[in-house]
């Protein structure tokens, strides 16, 4: 081999072996140093050996501190004396150079690692305590719970009040990001982007909630005018809110249980069938009647579907209600000023026409020591009207030329086979709970009497 070939050949065995030998110490030194670009809890531990590592994140640690940034552009802090930060080495340091890939030192040159090794920062966990209760985020009289969206009455509509988010944190969520970020000396930290804060579970754009508003809007923008003659009941927007409720669905619908309760409380005020009457006699006596069946009685089950039927189509309107049973008039005073009056004890019947009296005659009334044959007390509604037409009867001729019928099948009626009424004639040859009287006075009522008359009965 000539000369200049044995000098290359020699040159290219001592590059190898440069080579060989600095990679080898590479490996060598790779065995107890970090790696290049080897970041150990945001600090650069580059070359470093376990030893130089813990001294610099001991010191790092005691510089430590912890931005926390809070909504609305606040920031606060924690520093590592008030957390009571140290490092202690587990052994973590070791293992993450031991467990580098220190064979590829060489292209390791260019790259970028991050470490994290919680368990090598420790706390007290008191003095966390008290530094995170007592940030200023933290504070009671700093805190604005969030509020939803809700529905409000203005300007008499309902709109959508937005939803406030305020600022009150999540007391454990806070307490774990912290805690977490001090153990990894993260800094900064965003309480709002690490989800920390409270927040509303019904927003402005809720489809339920503007569902609701349009419900709720339709429903209550009608007014509903009871007429009782001299009194009025009015079922309006204030009314009507308080009949909503909510479906399976969560939207606004009518509870019928509330309107038949209104219905119901409508009825024990304004019905007057059977209840007492303070009435003032033909002769100048005032006195309470109770009992019969004249008066005014409202149909409960088909005015609560009425009412609710109003209100899903947003009819307005001026009504009476359903009546199971009318009188003739619908005032307070709803006996008014033409009606039938009965004193059995006198054994007088006076009628009066707009509060004049028309006829005035003496009577026999039903027997009341014949079992069920007394003529009974109360307010009573004329009935059907009849002429010429017989009558059921016992012991008497039944043919009669006048029938004002006034409960089931007792009536008022003339007794052409009478020649005398009144004084205690009914305790001897008394009816069967009718009322006979002269001829010329029953024809004067019977001409002048209209359905739904009171006839009033006492003793």
């Amino acid at each position: 081999m000539s000369t200049r070939k044995k000098i290359m050949v020699s040159l290219i065995v001592i590059l190898l072996l440069l080579t060989a030998g600095a990679y080898g110490y590479g490996v060598y030194y790779f065995t107890e140093h970090f790696l290049p670009g080897s970041m150990v809890n945001g600090f650069n531990c580059s070359y470093m050996t376990v030893s130089e590592s813990e001294d610099l994140l001991t010191k790092k640690v005691g510089a430590y501190v912890l931005n926390i940034n809070t909504r609305n552009n606040g920031q606060e802090s924690i520093t590592a004396e008030q957390a009571g930060l140290s490092y202690d080495s587990d052994g973590s340091v070791n293992n993450l150079i031991k467990n580098q890939n220190r064979f590829t030192w060489f292209l390791e040159f260019s790259q970028h690692k991050e470490y994290e090794i919680s368990s090598s920062i420790k706390y007290d966990e008191q003095k966390v305590n008290v530094a995170i209760s007592g940030l200023k985020c933290m504070q009671q009289d700093n805190v604005t719970e969030p509020s939803d969206a809700h529905l409000e009455e203005k300007d008499d509509k309902f709109v959508i009040i937005p939803e406030e988010q305020g600022n009150a944190l999540k007391a454990e969520e806070t307490t774990q990001d912290i805690i977490q970020a001090l153990l990894t000396e993260r800094t900064p930290i965003d309480l709002e982007a690490d989800g920390c804060y409270k927040e509303p579970s019904i927003y402005q754009d809720n489809e339920t909630l503007v569902k609701n508003c349009d419900l709720i809007n339709k429903l209550t923008d009608v007014i509903i005018t009871y007429d009782f003659d001299d009194r009025t009941e009015t079922v309006d927007r204030e009314v009507i809110q308080n009949w909503l409720t909510t479906d399976e669905n969560g939207l606004y619908t009518l509870d019928k249980t509330q309107i038949e309760a209104y219905i119901s409380e409508l009825a024990a005020k304004y019905d007057t069938v059977g209840t007492d009457r303070t009435f003032n006699t033909y002769d100048g006596r005032q006195i309470s009647v109770g009992g019969g069946t004249y008066g005014w009685q409202i149909d409960q089950e088909a005015e609560t579907k009425a009412l609710m039927e109003l209100i899903q189509n947003g009819e307005t309107q001026v009504r009476e209600p359903v009546y199971a049973h009318e009188g003739l008039v619908r005032k307070t005073n709803d006996l008014g000023y033409t009606y039938i009056e009965i004193d059995l004890t006198a054994q007088r019947m006076v009628f009066y026409k707009d509060g004049t009296p028309t006829a005035d005659a003496q009577i026999v009334s039903g027997n009341p020591y014949v079992p069920n044959c007394a003529t009974p007390t109360g307010c009573y509604t004329v009935g059907e009207l009849k002429s010429g037409c017989t009558i059921n009867g016992e012991d008497y001729p039944s043919a009669v030329n006048y029938w004002i019928q006034f409960d089931g099948n007792l009536g008022i009626n003339d007794a052409p086979w009478r020649t005398a009424f009144g004084e205690q004639l009914y305790e001897f040859e008394g009816t069967h709970g009718s009322i006979c009287a002269p001829s010329d006075q029953v024809q004067i009522i019977y001409s002048n009497v209209e359905k739904n008359t009171p006839v009033v009965i006492y003793e």
